[in-house]
């Protein structure tokens, strides 16, 4: 149940006393154009990240996303939704400026504060405008596989699954 006030403490192994509040009720009240297919749940059951993401984060996030999810001690592209690797080292993206605001794992963990109900609309303008972008990669699916031959580009769809697209075009 959402309420309003709603602060989020976070003490993980990359972020201590970091808090939030959440503005929105979860799963709702999202920007305009921004219609994630998957909920992080969903995500996570179907297995992103090689089982290896936000496995420290299991008290800032609630206890039923974890509760069918597919997670490991060490990164296993098997647990994978199409079974490939297919995400670079958080290196990567610190090299590059990926990382952005106040959500030093990227893209997912600002979805997952976002879906939350967090709103911080500097942040949530950038990662929505870099979420729209990725739909570039379903289009190449379109573009390049037979319609229902998920061996095709199964790299791509799992980062499409990774970004809440939904890989199975």
């Amino acid at each position: 149940m959402f309420e309003p006030d709603d602060r989020r403490q976070v003490h993980d192994k990359m972020q201590r006393g970091y808090s939030y509040l959440l503005e929105a009720p979860q799963g709702e009240d999202f920007a305009e154009g921004f219609h994630p297919f998957y909920s992080p749940q969903e995500m996570l059951e179907m297995g992103v990240f090689e089982g290896k993401y936000c496995n420290d984060c299991r008290n800032e996030f609630p206890e039923e996303w974890y509760a069918s999810a597919r997670i490991s001690g060490r990164a296993d592209p098997a647990l994978n939704c199409f079974g490939v690797k297919s995400r670079q080292p958080l290196s990567v993206w610190q090299e590059k400026g990926w990382i952005i605001g106040p959500d030093p794992r990227g893209w997912f963990q600002w979805y997952c504060r976002y879906y939350l109900g967090r709103r911080i609309p500097e942040v949530d303008a950038v990662q929505i405008k870099r979420w729209r972008a990725f739909s570039r990669h379903a289009g190449q699916i379109r573009a390049n596989c037979e319609p229902g031959d998920l061996t095709c580009r199964p790299r791509q769809r799992q980062a499409l699954l990774q970004w809440a697209y939904d890989p199975f075009i």
